[in-house]
């Protein structure tokens, strides 16, 4: 008998209080990584736990409200990682850090981890947040990447795999690459979408825009108004937060601005804000560029067939 071919992911959540807001951890069928998930608040039930014993990595995340909406982040990692957990709990002038407000920790059920394998963990993860440009780090610096057994490098590279997957279940984005996201989304056979473009013909504006991972992201090198020309409205204040976190560059002998990498945004509207500087509804703006078929109307496509199609 042959059966279906399954690229799905089961993972398992539990809720320590039974709060959704309380600690929690969660895990991967056949991974033998462990992931416990506390807000500062419950900073004492996590540290009592057998896995804030063990070695691992950790994430330290705060609330950034001068950002396009990552999160301040620290990355570290420790033989006792409760130890550096309750270091880091600290007043800030007792050596601890104030910023965050919500602790992250991965370990191994096996208890396989080493020390090593932690600071190449701890490298890897730092890089990785840097590329994808999610989060303010707050790591003063980005340790080399020790060299180990090549067994052991792939054995931590599929760990980091997987910690990609279950990090954003969590609400985790940090590590979370546009560019990774397409590329999952097409080994998973399945296309991230169409490019969709966005003109704004009076002043020489062409943008280009796909939907990866579930995200709508903003191309690299696409154009942008220079300035906010509409009413007032937090859009405005998107657009200026771009400008000032370089996502949007002057493109050179012109008198509008460009992306300098893929963007991410919360919803196709607030891209086209950005790019039109002014308030716009991007399920209409934005459009296929060969059909000229809406955001809306592409996301709409087969659910009436799918109606049609549920069993009585």
């Amino acid at each position: 008998m042959c059966f279906p071919v399954s690229v799905g992911k089961s993972i398992r959540l539990y809720l320590a209080d039974g709060t959704p807001g309380g600690l929690l951890t969660a895990e991967i069928m056949n991974w033998t990584g462990h992931v416990v998930a506390a807000p500062r608040s419950d900073l004492a039930g996590l540290l009592k736990r057998p896995e804030a014993a063990r070695t691992g990595i950790y994430l330290l995340l705060g609330d950034d409200p001068g950002s396009t909406g990552g999160p301040f982040a620290y990355i570290g990692e420790g033989d006792d990682v409760g130890k550096r957990l309750y270091q880091h709990a600290r007043a800030e002038g007792h050596g601890g850090k104030d910023f965050w407000d919500r602790a992250i920790v991965l370990t191994s059920k096996d208890a396989n981890l080493t020390k090593a394998h932690a600071r190449y963990l701890e490298s890897r993860f730092i890089s990785l947040a840097t590329q994808a440009r999610r989060s303010q780090l707050l790591n003063g610096t980005a340790p080399a990447l020790l060299p180990l057994p090549e067994a052991d490098v792939s054995d931590m590279e599929y760990f980091i795999a997987q910690a990609k997957i279950i990090l954003p279940v969590l609400g985790v984005n940090i590590l979370r690459s546009a560019a990774v996201g397409a590329d999952a989304a097409e080994a998973r056979g399945r296309a991230s979408s169409p490019v969709f473009a966005l003109h704004v013909k009076k002043d020489g504006i062409a943008a280009r825009a796909r939907q990866i991972d579930g995200e709508f992201t903003v191309l690299e090198g696409s154009g942008a108004r220079a300035a906010w020309t509409g009413p007032e409205h937090a859009y405005k204040v998107l657009h200026h937060k771009l400008v000032l976190e370089g996502a949007l560059v002057p493109e050179p002998g012109s008198t509008i601005m460009r992306f300098a990498h893929d963007q991410v945004f919360a919803s196709p509207s607030a891209a086209a804000a950005a790019v039109a500087g002014r308030q716009a509804n991007g399920r209409v703006e934005w459009k296929i560029e060969d059909s000229g078929v809406t955001f809306g109307n592409w996301q709409d496509q087969g659910i009436d067939q799918a109606v049609g199609e549920r069993p009585p």
